[in-house]
């Protein structure tokens, strides 16, 4: 059964534009113009895209409704403002990946099918890990099978990418990532974003589970390398 797309845009030609690319394409798409519309249908989806300027219940706000329930749905902003602070708080705030208006079809398919590729992974590895006991570090657990975060017994909510990465970070303790991996292991060797793309979620990870995010514990920094995750052995009483 093909994967269903829900496009959520307000421009009546747009709209019909994305739904006849991704149709031909071979993946059904429904079409909704509002954020009220977007919050009712996006559970039947596979993957959202998403427009950001939209009547009532702007594209944002969706964007973190939807996180706050499923952090693992991929999402694409489809955005008009092509300012860098509007793309980068899409993204701080759990978008996988945007694209500005006007756009070109073989750009919006290629996004498309490199985040579905990725979430069949992520689904693939969720599968092999099932039966993984959660890692515990200091007042930190991590649960891959569940999908949850702890902080000194406290749930925090993560982003998809936020949870990807400290999973990786999690199962290597100690060693050092670039931030080129982590582009490539989080995000897919099919991204052609920036390096600060990882700085800023790794900033957003810190802050939600560190006592300290100035000086963190957990998600070290190595300098002219990238990042690590402590070693446990280095945490005497701790882990």
């Amino acid at each position: 059964m093909a994967e269903r797309i829900l496009c959520v845009e307000d421009d009546p030609d747009i709209g019909r534009l994305l739904v006849a690319i991704l149709g031909e394409a071979g993946y059904p798409a429904d079409w909704v113009t509002s954020g009220e519309q977007a919050l009712e249908h996006w559970r039947h989806a596979a993957l959202v895209v998403l427009d950001l300027m939209l009547p009532g219940i702007d594209g944002l706000s969706v964007c973190r409704e939807i996180r706050a329930e499923d952090a693992g749905i991929p999402l694409i902003m489809l955005t008009a403002l092509a300012g860098t602070r509007d793309v980068v708080l899409g993204l701080e705030i759990g978008a996988d990946d945007y694209i500005t208006k006007p756009f070109d079809a073989a750009i919006l398919l290629a996004r498309v099918q490199a985040l579905l590729r990725r979430r069949h992974r992520e689904d693939a590895l969720s599968a092999d890990t099932a039966s993984d006991a959660p890692i515990v570090v200091g007042g930190l657990s991590v649960d891959i099978d569940k999908h949850a975060v702890h902080v000194d017994g406290a749930p925090v909510t993560l982003t998809a990418k936020e949870f990807a990465l400290l999973a990786l970070f999690a199962r290597n303790p100690g060693h050092g990532f670039s931030r080129s991996d982590l582009l490539d292991r989080v995000w897919g060797p099919e991204f052609d974003g920036f390096d600060h793309t990882v700085n800023t979620h790794i900033n957003r990870l810190r802050g939600k589970i560190e006592t300290d995010p100035a000086e963190p514990r957990y998600i070290q920094t190595v300098w002219g390398v990238g990042y690590r995750f402590v070693d446990p052995r280095a945490m005497p009483g701790d882990a």
